[in-house]
């Protein structure tokens, strides 16, 4: 996610807003869906007292926001490094593609020239 940018364009402002907006979304998901889980582990102890019971809900909303927390930022961290390694290998063959194309393209002259002086040769 993109935040606070102020020299972006409008694009640019628009989509760091989206992004912002599913980041949002996609957290309070991840909290909402903790909750439920939280309980249900609950209805599974029925012996714990209210206050318990809360204790624990709490206790595992916090570590399970964690664990996504925690999840996400590695699967960022690695979503930039691909995207790095992935640029520098499209970079790399960009520029092998540049050069055989200029090598092609000085074989071509080189021929067209050599063909050309064949021909003047032939012609006298």
């Amino acid at each position: 996610m993109r935040y606070g940018r102020h020299d972006a364009t409008g694009g640019e402002v628009d989509s760091a807003v989206a992004d912002e907006a599913a980041g949002y979304l996609l957290v309070h998901d991840h909290h909402v869906q903790a909750c439920r889980e939280a309980a249900e582990l609950c209805e599974r102890l029925p012996w714990l007292t209210t206050a318990q019971a809360e204790d624990v809900s709490r206790q595992y909303v916090q570590q399970r926001v964690g664990l996504t927390r925690r999840m996400l930022r590695a699967t960022v961290e690695r979503a930039e490094q691909l995207r790095g390694e992935y640029e520098a290998r499209y970079a790399e063959l960009r520029r092998e593609l540049l050069r055989r194309h200029a090598l092609a393209a000085c074989a071509l002259v080189a021929c067209a020239g050599g063909a050309s002086g064949l021909v003047c040769l032939l012609a006298r």
